[in-house]
């Protein structure tokens, strides 16, 4: 019976050629009569392909043309539940329940999803033995025969992994499910590693088993959770922020270097990168990404140049200690204000937004610091990266703001938020008199700090 299921398993996928297009299928309990939206993924990102409407039961289904690229694909029914399902070339059924999708799911019918979700369930049991295990490796006295059955096993749990990914990846030479779980598979840690040398050996040999030439796993967050959980070697609660940033600096130079080899992947885990630590304001790591990596497909003609290469280009024009980027832009009452153009010791520029909680929970205790100086020393320039008037005007009129406000209306597509590269609000830069940046903070705290090392508190 097992020999006819593998040939069936192994043909279905050649019959499956002549068809136009397969079916998903999903039974989501307690989802009756509700809209259902299927999405492919470029690394973490989503894009919405098709929708359809759940009957009373909670069953739903989506016609996939047999054009559409092999690569996982995302059901979701609200902005925290969904279902990741891999297609390529086959019919897929599932059912689930709509609260706990990811706990209750249960595949029906499509193999590639059997092998990718039964794999990853014997992966976390394994995971969970060899953690248990680890510190009786690392400090249980080594002459006890307790200690010799537990590196045994250490070693035996990493071999069975490999051997069974082995055999999947011989049954089944085209599945998509065995591309990422041969992405996913960590190198094998011999147990007679010490604990101080295991971390070095897996930063060394984390990317042994990586094809960095498969860009097909760009069509899933494959790419995007390697680089995460490798980032992850690097951290440690205990260190500054200085300290992660010189750690992650060594991390995206060897994470890079390696990726060199395939100018598409390289340049998708370049823009990761980058907007990752952006988005957690790790300057002295984004400032040296931009001056030691580029777009492997920028072209020097300056209106050709590619959004990451100008987002590189500009994030080395808005580190420390250089000139502020000048624009104009107008005020509250339609007057042009330029950066340049205020006369004040310092000036704190923030970008903002009305649809933003921690700008509106910040702003008022900016404008506390503002209003307590004696004498007046600094201006704030706050530019709100709001697209409504309205939205604008009452938050600046509700809380009083008397400083200089003002805003293009056009939200992240504003000229000044592309100067500084902005992405998210709140973002601040403390300029002195010359107009030279002299501080980024992140945080109302940080704000506080930057401010009295100028004396300004």
């Amino acid at each position: 019976m097992k020999r006819v299921t593998l040939i069936l398993l192994l043909i279905g996928p050649f019959l499956g050629m002549a068809q136009s297009t397969f079916t998903l299928r999903g039974e989501v309990d307690s989802l009756p009569n509700q809209n259902v939206y299927f999405m492919n993924f470029y690394g973490e990102k989503n894009a919405l392909l098709d929708s359809a409407r759940s009957d009373g039961t909670g069953a739903f289904s989506f016609v996939l043309p047999a054009t559409l690229a092999p690569g996982m694909y995302r059901i979701t029914w609200g902005q925290d539940t969904f279902v990741d399902l891999i297609f390529n070339r086959e019919d897929i059924r599932f059912s689930t329940n709509a609260t706990h999708p990811s706990d209750s799911l249960n595949i029906i019918e499509s193999v590639e999803n059997r092998i990718f979700y039964d794999f990853m369930l014997s992966d976390r049991l394994n995971q969970t033995k060899l953690e248990l295990l680890q510190p009786v490796v690392d400090y249980y006295p080594d002459q006890d025969s307790f200690y010799f059955n537990a590196v045994a096993n250490f070693e035996r749990v990493q071999h069975h992994q490999e051997i069974l990914l082995d055999s999947l990846k011989r049954e089944f030479p085209g599945s998509y499910s065995v591309k990422i779980l041969s992405h996913y598979s960590a190198p094998f840690i011999p147990a007679s590693l010490a604990p101080n040398t295991r971390l070095t050996f897996l930063k060394q040999h984390y990317f042994d088993n990586v094809d960095f030439n498969d860009t097909a796993l760009l069509r899933s967050n494959a790419w995007p959770n390697k680089a995460i959980s490798y980032l992850a070697l690097y951290s440690s609660n205990r260190f500054t922020q200085k300290q992660l940033e010189t750690e992650f600096i060594k991390a995206v130079t060897l994470m890079l270097s390696d990726a060199s080899e395939n100018p598409d992947v390289f340049k998708f885990l370049l823009d990761y990168l980058v907007s990752g630590f952006d988005k957690y304001h790790f300057e002295d790591v984004i400032t040296y990404m931009a001056e030691n990596f580029q777009d492997p497909f920028a072209c020097e003609d300056q209106e050709k140049k590619s959004a990451l290469q100008k987002k590189l280009e500009t994030f080395k024009k808005i580190t420390i200690g250089q000139p502020a980027p000048d624009f104009e832009i107008p005020d509250t009452n339609a007057q042009p204000v330029k950066l340049s153009g205020i006369d004040a010791e310092y000036t704190l520029l923030i970008f903002w937004s009305s649809e933003c909680g921690h700008c509106t929970e910040m702003l008022p205790k900016a404008k506390a610091l503002y209003e307590a100086q004696k004498p007046k020393r600094y201006e704030i320039l706050a530019v709100s990266i709001d697209t409504s008037r309205a939205g604008w005007i009452a938050v600046v009129n509700e809380e009083k703001l008397n400083w200089i406000n003002a805003s293009e209306l056009k939200g992240f597509d504003s000229k000044s938020a592309d100067l500084y590269n902005i992405y998210a609000t709140p973002t601040m830069f403390l300029l002195n008199r010359d107009k030279k940046i002299i501080a980024k903070p992140i945080s109302y705290r940080e704000l506080e700090v930057a401010l009295r090392q100028q004396g300004l508190l």
